[in-house]
């Protein structure tokens, strides 16, 4: 049977929506699996997804009607003591067994020197026999075990239990949804197999009230996606669909002189919820627009699955998309509909925040008492207070206004006991800042509140307020030392309290910070040592376990350099990483090391400098690093010396600067003087004297070369 196309289809209820695509690609892929693996595919075979609210299906091209021959396991016949004599030649009962296996048709000579071999098994040495290629299995055989595979793989958290759809006995059924239909084709022809109590056809159902013909008849697997979308009025495609309804937005959108807000998760969701898209064009009412605009397009996403629209300025307007799944041709009732139904949700949002202003931030904070935050570490209210101190503390270090660091620490979490944040926890945050500013607080204070739960901020450069960053600096930290010292730390893939990301918002703060003091020429005085430390403090005794500190701080610099390592590879990062540097000159340092490497003299001092690193871990006892030029007996020796002084001025000159890449640039002269030296001078003399005076030279050459990065990192 020539290689054919293959379709498989099944036709179920509504899928869950934010899965959709994931069970799309995992349905087909599991079943392309299955069946490359049993040899039914060609080498240039290819699969298509489909996934609808109603069906997962597969297309794959170049399908063996049946399999390819595989070689079969070679047969044990017997111990090779048994089947061959003192002169190798086969005995009665290997010839006895041999005729049995060929109906006495044997030729010995051919099967002695083609079939039978000898092996070693288990330190005993065996007779077998080498079979010949099974033949492969039919495709009607192996593709219900391929799809049933495919189903139990599937990434589905929960499972529904239903009747067996064939109705045969007392028998159940586990999937996601029901299953009411299964397409099986190869090429033209009907696969016959059973799957979820349903026997395979060619009939699959439409659009639930636009199809042209009902049901759909697949007349060959190629024409499945062109028949659904012509007879079905289906667009099976789950991509060719998300692409159709982003352009039915942009469309809508243009000649109103808008745009829709983006968000891939809801198209990805309205994806999964449509067959047919058809785009309209809802309206609301403009007093609504008195809410801010995040509760407004919260609302309109999360509860309607709308599409908010913004002026040129990036503006709420009163305006929102509808991706519906019909296609009437007047569609004002479905737009009325929309509009109907939406106007209650906006306007709940407008009493929860005409209700949240009549109560001041402050006011809220006692209640934060009863509030848990975790039974080991204690209330929300405690913890505020936790984070007012480490605000402070920051605040001091890095010369912002300490009592407006307090004054944010203590109203950030007041917005958890507001009636909006209670209806849409994704606000919390936003609404504190909207509630600052209409409670007259200082305008540094209001924004460090909406900012304290930015998660993204690789696209900030600057400190744009620095109460901001002080509280986010003593809220994550806050969290990291308490939920790492009771033993929450992250496993695999597991971190429920988002530590991970608290570490790389830690590292960002130091950045920017960092970044800030070096424009006003400023000494940056906050450290994560002391940081980790002065969190620690604020903790009762007896609650954290372990040694949070330094485990906390090989966890953050672990972070960063993951981070890092894709930008300025993993020999860099390595060199740069083995000195802890402070966090804030990281980056700086990085970007030295990669001007270095580029030096024709940087591999040459790499390699010398990990040679003089083994020669100092070897040395037995207290290495000096002020070697004394009277006792240098060799020139190269006294010209390093000299060399070492002169140049470790320059580079040191420069490292105080914070100019890491001239102090590594300095270092290239040192090449010449070190390959001499190493040529010339036997560093472990038989002279103790002349030898610890090699050793202290060897020492402070190597602490030289070491202040901005371990450069025997980058050797080969």
């Amino acid at each position: 049977m020539s290689a054919q196309s293959l379709l498989v289809e099944l036709f179920v209820e509504e899928l869950p929506p934010k899965a959709l695509k994931k069970l799309g690609e995992a349905f087909a892929t599991r079943i392309f699996e299955g069946l490359e693996q049993d040899d039914f595919l060609e080498s240039d075979s290819g699969l298509t997804f489909y996934a609808t609210p109603r069906r997962l299906a597969v297309h794959i091209t170049s399908v063996r009607g049946i399999s390819q021959p595989r070689p079969q396991a070679p047969k044990t016949l017997m111990p090779a003591a048994v089947g061959l004599d003192a002169e190798g030649k086969p005995t009665a009962p290997l010839l006895k067994r041999l005729r049995s296996m060929y109906h006495d048709e044997i030729d010995v000579q051919w099967l002695m020197s083609e079939r039978v071999f000898v092996e070693d098994e288990n330190g005993k040495k065996v007779l077998k026999h080498r079979e010949g290629l099974a033949a492969g299995s039919s495709l009607s055989i192996r593709l219900a075990g391929a799809i049933e595979e495919a189903l139990g793989k599937l990434p589905i958290p929960k499972m529904m239990t239903y009747p067996d759809p064939s109705g045969e006995g007392w028998e159940t059924v586990h999937f996601v949804r029901p299953a009411h239909g299964l397409v099986a084709l190869h090429g033209a022809d009907v696969v016959p197999v059973s799957v979820l109590g349903l026997g395979a056809g060619r009939r699959t159902q439409g659009h639930r009230f636009e199809a042209r013909v009902d049901p759909v008849a697949i007349t060959n697997a190629d024409c499945y996606a062109l028949q659904l979308a012509d007879e079905g009025a289906v667009i099976a495609s789950f991509i060719e669909r998300r692409a159709e309804i982003s352009r039915q937005l942009q469309a809508a959108a243009a000649p109103l002189g808008l745009k829709p807000v983006e968000d891939d998760a809801l198209l990805d969701e309205v994806t999964a919820l449509v067959e047919r898209p058809n785009v309209l064009v809802g309206h609301f009412e403009e007093v609504f627009l008195e809410v801010p605009p995040e509760c407004l397009i919260l609302t309109m996403k999360a509860n309607q699955k709308y599409f908010p629209l913004l002026d040129v300025a990036g503006k709420l307007t009163n305006q929102f998309l509808i991706v519906s799944n019909i296609s009437p041709d007047d569609a004002s009732a479905v737009i009325q509909g929309n509009e109907r139904v939406v106007r209650p949700r906006l306007a709940d949002a407008r009493f929860f925040f005409d209700q949240d202003r009549k109560k001041t931030l402050e006011s809220r904070v006692p209640g934060l008492a009863k509030v848990v935050y975790h039974n080991k570490l204690g209330s929300q209210g405690e913890r505020v207070e936790r984070v007012r101190t480490i605000a402070r503390w920051v605040a001091e270090k890095v010369g912002a206004n300490v009592e407006l660091a307090d004054r944010a620490a203590l109203l950030a979490k007041a917005d958890l006991l507001t009636e909006m944040v209670g209806e849409f926890p994704e606000l919390q945050g936003v609404m504190g800042g909207y509630y600052a500013r209409h409670d007259g607080e200082d305008e540094a204070v209001a924004q460090a509140i909406t900012d304290q739960y930015l998660v993204r901020r690789d696209e900030t450069e600057d400190v744009s307020n620095l109460i901001s960053e002080v509280l986010q600096i003593a809220d994550r930290m806050e969290t990291l030392v308490g939920i790492w010292g009771i033993g929450l730390k992250p496993t695999g893939d597991k971190d429920p309290f988002a530590l991970r990301r608290h570490a790389l918002s830690i590292i960002k703060s130091f950045q920017l910070l960092g970044a800030m003091f070096a424009v006003d020429k400023a000494e940056m005085r906050l450290g994560l040592n002391e940081l980790i430390g002065f969190s620690l403090s604020v903790f009762p005794a007896g609650i954290l376990d372990g040694n949070v500190a330094e485990e906390l701080k090989l966890f953050i610099y672990e972070r960063n350099a993951n981070q890092l390592a894709p930008m300025f590879g993993v020999e860099a990062v390595a060199a740069v990483f083995a000195n802890m540097p402070p966090l804030h000159e990281v980056v700086e340092r990085l970007r030295a090391v990669r001007e270095f490497a580029r030096l024709p003299e940087a591999a040459s001092l790499a390699a010398a400098n990990k040679r003089v690193g083994n020669i100092l871990k070897k040395a037995e006892g207290e290495v000096g690093d002020a070697p004394d030029p009277l006792r240098c007996t060799e020139a190269a020796e006294k010209d390093l010396v000299v060399k070492v002084a002169s140049i470790g001025r320059d580079a040191d000159k420069a490292f105080a600067a914070g100019d890491y890449t001239a102090s590594l640039q300095a270092l290239a002269a040192l090449k010449a003087p070190v390959d001499a030296f190493f040529d010339s001078v036997m560093v472990n003399a038989d002279d103790p004297v002349l030898k610890a005076n090699r050793l202290a030279l060897l020492n402070k050459l190597h602490r030289t070369m070491n202040r901005v990065a371990d450069l025997s990192r980058l050797a080969a």
